[in-house]
């Protein structure tokens, strides 16, 4: 039986739509965001040395910023799929005035983020968090607005070079931000080589710093005079309404679930907040070990709505569900091997926050964080389905679904029953968090139904 197996995998890893071919795509992009969940990783263990308050302001004001930029972020995102349905439909000129349309979203982030500069300092006060965390929100959550249009204009122009399989180039330049983030959050957090001492304040210029290089590095590349005279990366710069409308109409309902996702999370950790600092300090430490999980695997997904979205381009479906079953696979044995390291052997990923810090200041902290991970390792199973198979169906253009299962089980399966047990039956964390594992065992569930029998393979995106 095991010969059987491993004789399968050999087959499956060099057949047309396998393992290789998924993997050619996929690992830069992995790569890519893996060097996110890195950034993300040193940053909180960063704060966790530098002070109790600061890592656990980090995360509710991070939640609320990645809320509301995350419908800009998440429609420009989705040019991608523009980009790579008309990459494989052989219709290389409409490629530029794609990404030229998610570009000009970044103006939309710019104006609401000048709105809600002024008042964000009102609504951390509403929240009721304790004054020394507050303060510290409100500070990071102003610097992390500067990056919100330049957020938008990274997605839409990593889009051009995705889109079209052209991963290296996008792991690359995300190479380059992220170690420039993290020499910065080291520089500016502790305050070294003669730099002011700026705590969490020194991780969101940190982390505008790096956006603004990548924006840079993406837009500079994609406007080469080769791209422009195939894909009209420069010549394809007006305003195109039917292109826009389309971007909206399919890419909106990703922005909103990606916004309203947030938003659920984000209300989430408020609530946690109202539990006290430890518990606080503990979910931000689970939810960034988690995204080691999370983040690799979002690249994985990104190459499977690519994927797709090519072989729908030409007219391929079957090879759309086999080129997807192979990333489910490869995606479920990661997230296997890393629950059983979340389960069984916790503090190896807890052996970093613990480095500088009195044993007696973190040792509660530390004692949540193991419970914690038990969760996580229950759902990152679910994970994989939930991100492959809503993945492959956004890749088509079936967005309004995966848009409205998300947004209408994260308040039935987790907000609604988490206000209910916290506040009415005087529950704990661990209630808290079983909401969070039981929403993402539901929506994992859901895709895959939708996967095996909805109506993607025939949908487009393209006119």
């Amino acid at each position: 039986m095991f010969l059987l197996q491993v004789k399968k995998i050999k087959e499956r890893w060099q057949a047309e739509d396998g393992y290789r071919e998924v993997l050619l795509v996929a690992l830069p992009l992995i790569l890519s965001t893996g060097s996110w969940s890195l950034q993300h990783f040193i940053d909180r263990v960063f704060l966790t040395w530098y002070s109790a308050e600061s890592i656990a302001a980090s995360l509710p004001a991070g939640w609320v910023n990645s809320t509301i930029v995350s419908l800009f972020v998440g429609t420009a995102s989705y040019v991608s799929t523009f980009v790579a349905q008309y990459y494989g439909a052989k219709r290389m000129k409409k490629i530029g005035p794609s990404v030229w349309q998610g570009i000009y979203l970044s103006l939309l982030a710019a104006i609401v983020a000048i709105i809600i500069y002024p008042i964000s300092g009102w609504f951390f006060n509403t929240i009721g968090h304790p004054p020394a965390v507050r303060e510290l929100e409100i500070s990071y959550f102003k610097i992390l607005l500067f990056g919100a249009p330049l957020l938008v204009i990274t997605n839409a122009t990593t889009g051009f070079f995705s889109g079209r399989g052209k991963t290296f180039v996008v792991m690359w330049v995300n190479f380059v931000a992220t170690a420039v983030n993290i020499l910065l959050d080291y520089l500016l957090i502790f305050g070294k080589l003669g730099l002011p001492q700026m705590g969490i304040r020194g991780a969101g210029w940190a982390t505008v710093t790096s956006v603004f290089i990548s924006s840079v590095l993406f837009f500079g590349l994609m406007i080469q005079p080769e791209y422009n005279r195939k894909f009209y990366t420069l010549k394809g710069w007006r305003f195109n309404w039917e292109i826009f409308r389309r971007l909206l109409k399919y890419g909106v309902p990703t922005g909103l679930q990606f916004m309203l996702e947030v938003l659920a999370f984000a209300i989430f950790i408020l609530m946690v907040g109202h539990i006290g600092t430890n518990a606080l300090a503990a979910s931000n430490i689970t939810f960034n070990i988690n995204t080691i999980a999370f983040l690799p695997m979002y690249g994985m997904s990104i190459a499977v709505s690519i994927l797709v979205g090519q072989r729908l381009g030409e007219n391929k479906p079957l090879s759309a569900e086999k080129v997807t079953w192979s990333a489910f696979h490869l995606s479920f044995s990661y997230f296997g091997l890393l629950a059983i390291g979340y389960f069984f052997f916790p503090g190896i990923f807890l052996f970093p926050f613990n480095l500088k810090v009195h044993p007696d200041q973190f040792e509660s902290i530390r004692h949540l964080a193991v419970l914690l991970l038990k969760f996580v390792a229950i759902y990152s199973i679910f994970d994989a389905s939930n991100m492959i198979f809503s993945a492959a169906v956004k890749g088509a253009g079936d967005t309004r679904f995966v848009a409205c299962t998300s947004i209408i089980l994260s308040w039935i399966l987790m907000i609604i029953p988490s206000y209910i047990a916290l506040y009415w039956f005087k529950g704990g964390l661990f209630w808290l968090w079983g909401f969070v594992t039981i929403y993402i065992v539901g929506l994992g569930f859901i895709f895959l139904w939708r996967f095996l029998k909805g109506p993607w393979r025939s949908m487009r995106v393209i006119e």
